[in-house]
């Protein structure tokens, strides 16, 4: 279990209920800088852990069991609860290279039309999140070819989130943001094999936060 595994997960988790990492922390009664960025390791450097009661507060404030974060914590689904299971949901599931192809989505990045394949997953809050289907080695190790992600639309996006991205010329990355401001946006490969891509803001057709991996 790694550090990075866990904050990504808290953010997964107040994605999944509409909320920002701060809005978690208010719901949940902590101090709203308590899942910050810079709150995440030490003024020397060295990781720093969300405390058992920090994340046991923002379990309850929205309603989620212990598994659901176990689940975004390693990206494999718990086996369902006989009582009280949530309703699985089916989203489009497209592949990457589909993805940009006209006809799949609209100028906010929602998928439109039909022409899908479809996938169950556990409830997302988000109605437009879908499945991409990832193909290729540019992503390794993070995305294996065949790993499929969830990306929400709605979801913020903040330097350090994995995103997928779509250019203006129809194609479409995971990649991870590394600066947007109102002119440009930076993204780091994550496979160190593959270098980082800059592109002005008037290149980008949409942009959303990746939330969830199959893996």
């Amino acid at each position: 279990m790694r550090h990075e595994d866990i904050w990504r997960a808290i953010d997964a988790l107040a994605a999944e209920h509409g909320l920002t990492p701060s809005g978690l922390a208010r719901k949940a009664g902590l101090d709203p800088t308590t899942f910050n960025r810079s709150k995440r390791v030490t003024g020397a450097g060295k990781p720093r852990w969300p405390s058992t009661e920090s994340v046991a507060k923002v379990l309850d404030a929205v309603g989620a069991p212990l598994e659901r974060l176990t689940e975004l914590i390693t990206g494999n689904p718990a086996a369902p609860r006989r009582a009280a299971a949530a309703a699985p949901r089916r989203i489009p599931l497209i592949g990457l290279a589909q993805a940009g192809a006209e006809g799949y989505f609209d100028d906010a990045g929602y998928p439109v039309g039909g022409a899908w394949d479809e996938i169950e997953l556990p409830a997302i809050a988000d109605p437009h999140a879908y499945a991409l289907e990832i193909s290729g080695d540019s992503m390794e190790p993070v995305y294996r070819d065949g790993d499929i992600v969830i990306v929400s639309p709605a979801a913020p996006t903040r330097r350090g989130d994995r995103v997928c991205v779509r250019t203006t010329d129809g194609e479409v990355m995971a990649k991870e943001l590394v600066r947007r401001s109102a002119r440009r946006i930076e993204l780091a490969s994550l496979n160190p094999a593959f270098p980082g891509r800059s592109f002005d803001i008037d290149e980008i057709s949409w942009i959303a936060r990746i939330i969830w991996a199959s893996q």
